[in-house]
């Protein structure tokens, strides 16, 4: 079969843009829910329970309170950017979506359509452009809305995603190093062993850049505001960060911003690192497109329907390792936050790009051939590099919580009916 063209190319886009708009917007509201009875489950209480069955209808009482609050426009605001933060904040996660590929090509009777809304061919740039949009609505939101609490929040945001977006985009610099590949469905195909170019592993790229899929789940963590990263919000600090004088609708979009934000970074963690919607151990799911429209493989219904719940399943893991955290974890101290960025953060993905480049320069000259020894040969130098990044080059300084001064031994406390240990010297009057 061929890639589908023509108008029908057209078609399927315009369908493809509602069909992938709705499932976020799905994906969203599943992932409340889950978030919801996670942390009731983690501090030992029911959580939702009494709209709809389970509670599982609470999520449409919220959206119902968020369309029917009263929408207030503070005196001191800049009404054209105070409107338009909220739009920004939700746009970017929505747009790194679209290029997000969650299953195997969908054959129809007009050719073979790619489930993804877009496949862009410089995927990998695309995601760190569109990625580094996210921090421009909370800027906006907390300079437009007149208030020092949303100000103040809207610098925090500003400054941290800004430092972690530095990281982000070095931490997939070792990805573009070991495959030689900026599109997403390829590196899927890398990942299933058939990929066009040398490097097909036929394993999944978590195990050959074990400590780059560390930095970018930490980084994709930060950019998404998410506890212990939401220094932007910081409720006991800043009542509600840039947010604090929004209201109604307007509030409820910087609410799906951040879950939006967070399902993304889960699928592209699950495309980069995971294998994208590659089944285990199976090779039937291996369809794919060319970058010519040239379709390999023998693509079905069936086939797309169990790769998208293979995406789904592995999107899920780490949204859960997300909410786990939320619930689980203290905040930083703002002061932690950026040494952490600047100080480790970044030093420590700057190196793993030239520690990567040597190793794939050693097995090259080694004649070691990409594949399943390769990746292990890769994934071992990791091991020893994610040892030394949290035992020994941290020392306990941001890992291990807040960072104290030596103090020397505590003064021995007396025994009951013993005279007290000798003081200081005392100094002499006069």
């Amino acid at each position: 079969m061929e890639l589908v063209s023509g108008g029908a190319f057209a078609v399927a886009t315009a369908a493809k843009a509602v069909g992938f708009f709705t499932l976020l917007m799905l994906s969203i509201t599943v992932t409340i829910i889950l978030e919801r009875k996670v942390a009731g489950f983690i501090q030992d209480r029911s959580g939702p329970n009494r709209v709809g069955p389970w509670g599982l209808l609470q999520v449409i009482a919220d959206g119902l309170k968020f369309l029917l609050k009263e929408e207030t426009h503070p005196a001191e605001s800049h009404r054209s950017f105070f409107l338009l933060a909220p739009v920004l904040a939700l746009v970017p996660a929505t747009a790194l979506f679209a290029v997000i590929p969650f299953a195997a090509p969908l054959p129809t009777s007009a050719g073979v359509v790619e489930m993804a809304a877009a496949d862009v061919p410089v995927g990998f740039l695309y995601v760190l452009a569109i990625a580094s949009l996210g921090v421009y609505g909370i800027v906006m939101a907390g300079w437009s809305s007149g208030s020092k609490y949303s100000f103040l929040g809207g610098l925090r945001g500003s400054a941290q995603m800004v430092s972690y977006e530095v990281g982000l985009a070095l931490s997939l610099v070792p990805l573009v190093l070991l495959t030689g590949e900026v599109r997403l469905p390829e590196l899927v195909a890398l990942q299933q062993g058939y990929g066009e170019t040398a490097f097909s592993f036929g394993t999944w790229l978590v195990l050959p850049l074990l400590v780059g899929f560390v930095l970018f789940t930490v980084a994709g963590l930060a950019e998404s505001n998410r506890l212990p990263f939401d220094l932007p919000e910081a409720e006991e600090e800043l009542i509600g960060g840039y947010h604090t004088e929004y209201s109604a609708m307007k509030f409820g979009m910087f609410f799906l911003g951040e879950y939006a934000h967070m399902i993304t970074t889960a699928g592209l963690i699950v495309v980069f690192f995971l294998g994208g919607w590659d089944i285990p151990f199976w090779q039937g799911d291996n369809v794919r497109v060319l970058a010519d429209g040239t379709v390999v493989g023998q693509p079905a219904v069936w086939k797309t329907i169990l790769t998208f719940l293979a995406f789904a399943v592995k999107t899920g893991l780490p949204v859960l390792v997300f909410v786990w955290i939320r619930w689980t974890l203290p905040r930083f101290r703002y002061d932690q936050l950026m040494q952490m960025g600047w100080k480790f953060f970044i030093p420590a993905a700057t190196a793993y790009v030239v520690l990567t480049a040597g190793g794939i320069l050693g097995l090259e000259a080694a004649g070691l051939e990409p594949g399943v020894p390769y990746a292990l040969a890769l994934f071992g130098l990791n091991v020893v590099l994610l040892a030394a990044l949290l035992f020994v080059v941290d020392r306990g300084r941001v890992f291990s919580g807040a960072h104290h001064a030596r103090r020397g031994p505590e003064p021995a406390v007396p025994e009951r009916g013993e005279a007290p240990t000798e003081g200081p010297p005392a100094v002499a009057e006069g």
